[in-house]
């Protein structure tokens, strides 16, 4: 076993991924009560940062290990998916919280960077990468970006450095759920081909459901193969995730629930039992 696979070993094994789905999505909703937060994007993202919280091996006997694999969320207006993420993890350990802060607060077991100005978290795990590097760790940065985070020059800035460096240990995570503030992103600024773009760029690029663990974790597998090179997920999600109401709608990038509201909200989580499995990615 390598040592990185020793480190992450120590994190909570995942549960059914349909309680946990569902758990995660009841959290955010719990959090969301009384204040204005980014439901959609936390809905969307929220599976991914699952994922790559427990393959990073986040957890209690872990979060203070500075030799563990990074998580940055890049699109930090999403924080109250990593805040659900952390308590599901055992390290968000309050229930409910104390108010939390509306972009991820360094300091708080598990949050390794503050973020929240979008475009700069793959500049920060590119910096990760290279730090990681000079002091002869094996261990691995992920970045999540939104889609209309992409419409920043910086990111492209970040690619590009990634991939001149050869930085093989970054794999950045691109939550695709084709909306952002002011409506779909085919609308606002088109990124399509999206991979293509990253190809040329010199990035590996795999795709895969971001509502599926299971499909997630090919495409990383996949990804972190392939020596030499940064690597990207692009994993389609639907903003608004397991909220009827809310699914594919820019309204709710930012809202606040009524009390009837957040009921429907939370019996549409029960009854749906949180993700579905997609298909056709990579």
């Amino acid at each position: 076993m390598s040592d990185r696979n020793a480190r992450n070993d120590a994190a909570p094994r995942v549960r059914d991924r349909t309680d946990v789905a569902a758990a995660l999505r009841r959290r955010i909703l719990r959090y969301a009560a009384g204040q204005a937060i980014h439901l959609g994007s936390s809905l969307s993202v929220v599976d991914i940062l699952h994922t790559l919280g427990c393959r990073a091996g986040l957890g209690p006997a872990t979060a203070g290990n500075r030799t563990r694999d990074r998580l940055v969320l890049s699109k930090g207006h999403a924080v109250w998916a990593l805040y659900a993420v952390l308590a599901e993890l055992g390290l968000l350990t309050a229930d409910p919280p104390p108010r939390l802060p509306g972009h991820p607060p360094e300091g708080l077991p598990g949050i390794d960077v503050s973020t929240g100005a979008l475009g700069h978290g793959l500049s920060i795990g590119a910096g990760l990468c290279e730090s990681a590097r000079l002091a002869g760790s094996d261990r691995r940065t992920y970045v999540v970006l939104g889609d209309g985070e992409l419409n920043e020059g910086s990111v492209w800035e970040a690619a590009m450095y990634a991939a001149h460096r050869g930085l093989d240990r970054l794999t950045a995570v691109v939550d695709l759920n084709g909306m952002q503030q002011e409506g779909p992103t085919s609308a606002v600024l088109d990124l399509a081909p999206l991979d293509e773009k990253w190809r040329a760029f010199g990035w590996n690029v795999r795709t895969a459901d971001g509502h599926d663990p299971v499909s997630l974790t090919a495409a990383l597998d996949r990804a972190e193969s392939q020596a030499g090179r940064p690597s990207v997920v692009l994993a389609t999600t639907v903003k608004g995730k397991g909220i009827p109401f809310m699914e594919h709608s820019s309204a709710w990038h930012v809202g606040v629930l009524d009390a009837a509201q957040l009921a429907e909200a939370l019996a549409a989580v029960d009854s749906t039992g949180g993700s579905d499995v997609g298909g056709g990615h990579d």
